[in-house]
């Protein structure tokens, strides 16, 4: 079974105070539109798992996902244009920055950038907000499948050119996925994975507190 494969709703959270007592998550954020919520539907294997909309900046909360291995995914708030009230904008900007850069379980995230508009101004600010937590952050470069095959291998070579400036405070790597010809899904696993097992030495120490208390 692949890592993300069955993956089972398990609850939403507007509030910081009301995130789920967990060990290990993994968050996947990007610009509204930008293809997150069908790559965690491709991912998945699910076809509605996270909701797919034509109106960018639907999902409104921090929605958790637990996996069959006993790790969980997090959908975070899309960046970027959002036709919602500014009050309501606001918000999601405080409850995404402060998730962020203060969730102890979230061990890595994944940033979704439209592979034919990577690294706009508010993606690099992402990165550069994100790197305070010294936390790996691994980008899908969605939407490959409309790149032909050489304008991809250009792309490709010219993100990691560009990250080399963030890589001096983070690990942040890139790969190109596409979620319409089911492209890039092996690597996505692998480098999740691999964030889990860095911290499953530690997980069974907290499961064992965390039963210890009930």
């Amino acid at each position: 079974m692949m890592l993300f494969e069955n993956a089972q709703f398990y609850t939403t959270v507007n509030h910081l105070n009301d995130l789920p007592d967990i060990c290990a998550e993994i968050a996947f954020v990007g610009r509204s539109n930008a293809g997150k919520s069908s790559a965690i539907n491709t991912l998945t294997r699910r076809t509605r798992l996270a909701f797919v909309s034509k109106t960018p900046g639907r999902t409104q909360h921090i929605n958790f996902f637990a996996l069959p291995g006993g790790g969980f995914m997090v959908d975070l708030p899309g960046y970027g244009f959002a036709q919602v009230p500014m009050a309501i904008r606001m918000h999601w900007v405080k409850l995404l920055g402060d998730y962020l850069q203060h969730r102890q379980p979230l061990i890595g995230l994944m940033l979704i950038m439209d592979a034919r508009r990577p690294l706009l101004d508010l993606d690099k600010q992402m990165l550069e907000f994100f790197a305070v937590t010294g936390k790996p952050v691994h980008i899908l470069l969605s939407k490959a499948d409309k790149l032909s095959k050489n304008e991809q291998i250009k792309t490709l070579s010219s993100v990691k050119q560009a990250l080399k400036a963030f890589q001096e405070k983070q690990m942040v790597s890139v790969q190109l996925f596409s979620s319409l010809k089911k492209q890039g899904m092996a690597e996505v696993e692998a480098v999740a994975c691999g964030w889990f097992q860095q911290c499953a030495d530690r997980l069974p120490e907290k499961v064992a507190e965390k039963d210890e208390q009930e």
